[in-house]
């Protein structure tokens, strides 16, 4: 299902958002091998401070499996600042009525192949959906993405062939970019629909997406994507460890919150969790 986070509710989605440039820096740094900045386990790039509209595909069981980002023409973009070779001199396109789509991926350790709604091909399409309605609805008329032939072979199998192509394809790193045109129209729209056999309405209410995704950090277990403790990590899961009784885990409490600052939310909740050594105590 789809939740599209922009720059009005962003503020309530940041988790998802955090999960979501987790899912960009495993797709795009660890498997495609791009050269993509990564900090903390996190992909992002400039544009997305610009608030960018992301639509985000959450799985039943409330984990972020793939998203795409949508960003107005008029101002920076992808084509205009990072892919302009691919335009042959010609100037970028330029309207309020153009969105351009980039960062497009999908969980793939995740997802399985074929074509039910927990394979790649579904929530592909899924992401396909959310993201033309939502333009379509904002008053967009085109879509534009800088894609390679792989991408090309999809879109194209997946009744969503782009309409046209703007220059030339060039070679950019490690792969081929090309820039494709799509119409937002009710007729693509049928056609990635009829496609997946996606009758249904993606999207997600927010309360809906907030629950959902409550719910399942709820029930993760700490530090699932096992992520390297650091030294004071270290520390205080060793204390606590080792505190006896119910003052001592006391004293690494009230030190715990004293150095929270230096915590992000999901490392201070892993520490307060660790289990104790008096926890059998009567």
């Amino acid at each position: 299902m789809i939740i599209v986070i922009d720059g009005i509710n962003q503020h309530m989605f940041s988790d998802v958002l955090d999960e979501m440039f987790k899912l960009r820096a495993r797709v795009f740094g660890d498997r495609l091998g791009w050269e993509v900045n990564i900090v903390d386990g996190r992909e992002r790039d400039m544009f997305d401070d610009l608030n960018p509209a992301h639509v985000v595909s959450i799985d039943d069981e409330g984990e972020v499996v793939g998203c795409m980002r949508l960003l107005q023409t008029t101002g920076p973009h992808m084509l205009s600042d990072v892919f302009n070779s691919i335009l042959d001199g010609e100037p970028p396109l330029r309207s309020s009525q153009v969105w351009e789509a980039t960062r497009f991926c999908v969980d793939t350790k995740r997802l399985g192949r074929g074509r039910g709604k927990n394979s790649v091909s579904y929530v592909t399409s899924e992401v396909m959906i959310g993201s033309f309605e939502y333009a379509k609805t904002a008053g967009v008329l085109d879509s534009i993405a800088v894609i390679d032939p792989v991408m090309n072979r999809v879109l194209q199998r997946s009744g969503n062939a782009p309409y046209d192509y703007l220059g030339a394809a060039k070679p950019m790193g490690k792969v081929v970019a090309m820039a494709a045109l799509m119409d937002c129209s009710d007729e693509r729209i049928s056609g990635i629909r009829d496609y997946a056999d996606i009758e249904h309405d993606v999207f997600l209410t927010e309360e809906q997406a907030l629950k959902l995704f409550a719910h399942n950090k709820a029930e993760k277990p700490a530090n699932v994507d096992h992520q390297p403790l650091s030294e004071l990590e270290k520390y205080f899961v060793e204390q606590m460890h080792s505190a006896r009784t119910k003052d001592e885990v006391k004293d690494v409490l009230k030190l715990i919150e004293a150095l929270s600052d230096r915590f992000t939310p999901e490392q201070k909740i892993a520490l307060l969790s660790t289990p104790r050594a008096f926890a059998h105590e009567a």
